[in-house]
């Protein structure tokens, strides 16, 4: 009766979650995307080769926060030529505000689903009056964006936004009182937790808000802060710091997540890309 019993339990958690019936396969069987940032210092050389190297090690997808000097109908037809796609582009919080209608046309020109912005201009600690302003100015760049071009806008959080506010912090405020309609978010991995924030536990509180996620690792023994800011040389292989990466992918595929990019910043990305993309590989369930 107990064995019975017992399978009975393992049938049911089995049905209930689709994960426990995957045991021992791929986490991650997909090809993650590659943030250009990643291969900046290579891109600002030859966008060309660059691209080379990205598609030799199997990426297609790609997130640009830079043109590199082309236009992005010259960089669309550099990636055409390679079979690669742009699906999401990084712009500035000013261009984003001040510029939405050339900013919307290159996105498109890009073949871009999302327009991104990762910083929010400020001096000293985030407050709850820029979070305010930020949110407005959010509504009112994904309004033009999502109606005039049928691109979505996200928010890629940096840490800073991370200030104590009531019972949580001024990012929850800045998820809850966005329009949902208009205005989704980027996770940062590293950014989240950075400043003391749990990125698997802010995908299972906002399961619908973010699209969009950059994968990075924080070297062990770094302690965070709410600056926004550490030096690039703490950015690790995934699976060499301190994130629980297999928890956030967990808790991922059980979120809106339409597009995994890695981002090293680091000057040893060359090797850590492959580093990353094997450790990815090697997650099972």
């Amino acid at each position: 009766m107990k064995l019975r019993n017992l399978l009975l339990i393992a049938l049911t958690i089995a049905a209930a979650d689709p994960l426990f019936a995957q045991s021992g396969q791929p986490l991650f069987p997909q090809m993650p995307g590659m943030v250009s940032y990643t291969y900046r210092a290579s891109f600002a050389k030859d966008v060309a080769a660059t691209l080379d190297t990205l598609q030799q090690l199997g990426i297609k997808d790609m997130e640009f926060s830079n043109l590199f000097g082309k236009t992005a109908a010259e960089l669309r037809k550099l990636l055409d030529e390679r079979d690669m796609q742009c699906s999401s582009f990084g712009v500035s919080y000013d261009e984003a505000l001040n510029k939405t209608m050339q900013v919307g046309e290159n996105a498109k020109t890009l073949g871009a689903k999302f327009v991104r912005v990762a910083w929010i201009p400020h001096v000293g600690p985030f407050t709850l009056e820029l979070a305010d302003k930020t949110i407005a100015d959010f509504n009112t760049i994904g309004a033009t964006l999502k109606d005039e071009f049928g691109v979505s806008f996200c928010y890629h959080n940096h840490g800073y936004e991370f200030e104590k506010y009531k019972r949580g912090t001024l990012m929850d405020y800045i998820i809850q009182k966005s329009d949902p309609n208009y205005v989704n978010f980027e996770l940062d991995l590293l950014w989240a937790f950075f400043p003391g924030g749990d990125p698997a536990k802010l995908l299972r509180k906002y399961p619908t808000r973010f699209k969009l996620m950059h994968m990075k690792d924080l070297r062990k023994g770094v302690e965070g802060n709410l600056s926004g800011g550490t030096p690039v040389t703490n950015d690790v292989a995934l699976g060499t710091g301190q994130l629980n990466i297999p928890e956030i992918l967990k808790a991922a595929k059980k979120s809106a997540i339409e597009h995994y990019y890695i981002e090293d910043e680091s000057p040893s990305y060359a090797t850590q890309v492959p580093q990353t993309i094997a450790y990815l590989k090697s997650l099972t369930y």
